[in-house]
């Protein structure tokens, strides 16, 4: 049995994760923010009050994090303001997300025995790889080339230096596209290009690997990716059309998603998937889920569908966008045509001859 620190314990990969820590008889000790959301979650593990021990506490306020590490033996840290919000606010998230590990690091390099790390960074760093072509896989001895609006993948990037600048044992996993199980439509998945390359990893899949990685010494010193491998590689069109289809609303246009920069990519997996193995879900079983999960709702979305998609598209700032600029093409040019035809009529008014009438001739009485 390993103690275990998990931060974030109950998002979207940290449930993934608790699960399976769960199953390999770890002691884990569970660290997050105590909102109603994440307290609800925690209810679900009293059955499992032996093995899990439920810590709440801010990033930012290091007696909680020295707290939380006392007697642990690795860390699992998940916990992070992700994007949207990340990158719509960075000053807000800045201090949890870079703060809240450079608290992390003191606390546990304050013990007398400090523990391992296992951090969990992103595809983001790497920026929108569009350019490197359609086909092109990331490798992690790629360099760093955030886009210009992505303050989460510099945050990430800032954690990562840290980490390697410490005295910790550590270990660095860069996570691909993670949706999870319960996945909803989400204003954000119109920020993306279409043509930009998908690999979805599910979020089961990635709480086996962090699992996993806690007890294996290979993965110490090394920064790997986590991703789901050649069945789960798409087209963003390919990705968010087949999840609209199985949610009964079905594809939207193309018109509808943005064309700005957006990170994402393949991601050679070969030296994690070897040392892991936790590949076990392909991008199909993903969409066969969500069809299943959305059983009765997908029906209803079918009925609805000209309403459904005419509500969704509302939520396209791209989408209305194109619908202003057909609007402003279209209106110049019926003036135009309306002013040719009056002109026309103008001078088919001037050019046309009154017929001459004849004057009635006199007569002789």
């Amino acid at each position: 049995m390993v103690k275990i620190l998990l931060t974030g314990a109950f998002g979207n990969v940290g449930t993934s994760t608790l699960n399976e820590l769960i199953k390999m008889d770890h002691y884990i000790r569970c660290f997050d923010i105590p909102t109603k959301a994440n307290k609800r979650k925690a209810r679900r593990y009293k059955k499992h009050l032996d093995k899990v021990e439920i810590c709440w506490g801010d990033l930012r306020n290091l007696s909680d994090l020295e707290h939380a590490v006392k007697g642990i033996e690795v860390v699992i840290h998940l916990a992070a303001i992700i994007p949207p919000l990340a990158n719509i606010k960075p000053e807000f998230a800045e201090p949890i997300n870079v703060g809240g590990t450079k608290n992390l690091i003191l606390a546990m390099k304050k013990q007398q025995i400090p523990p391992k790390l296992i951090f969990s960074s992103s595809v983001a760093t790497y920026g929108d790889v569009r350019h490197k072509g359609a086909d092109y896989i990331i490798k992690v001895t790629d360099e760093f080339n955030p886009s210009s609006h992505d303050h989460y993948a510099r945050h990430k990037i800032k954690c990562e230096e840290m980490i390697r600048s410490s005295d910790l044992i550590w270990t660095i996993f860069r996570f691909s596209a993670i949706m999870p199980i319960d996945q909803g439509v989400d204003p954000v998945m119109f920020d993306v290009p279409v043509d930009t390359p998908i690999e979805h990893t599910d979020t089961r899949d990635t709480g086996l690997a962090m699992a996993r990685a806690t007890t294996n010494d290979e993965v110490w010193g090394k920064t790997l990716h986590i991703a789901g491998g050649e069945k789960c590689r798409v087209t963003y069109e390919e990705f968010v059309g087949r999840l609209l289809e199985a949610m009964g609303i079905g594809r939207l246009p193309n018109t509808a998603f943005g064309k700005e920069p957006f990170h994402c990519g393949f991601m050679d997996t070969t030296e994690s998937q070897r040392i892991l193995q936790y590949q076990k879900h392909t991008f199909d079983d993903y969409v066969q889920d969500t069809k299943s999960r959305l059983a009765f709702a997908r029906i209803l979305a079918i009925i609805c569908r000209p309403a459904v998609r005419s509500w969704l598209l509302k939520k396209s700032p791209h989408y209305k966008n194109h619908m202003k600029a057909m609007k402003a093409y279209l209106k110049p040019k019926r003036k135009s045509t309306r002013a040719k035809r009056s002109k026309q009529a103008k001078i088919s008014a001037k050019t046309t001859k009154k017929p001459i009438q004849a004057k009635p001739r006199k007569t002789r009485n």
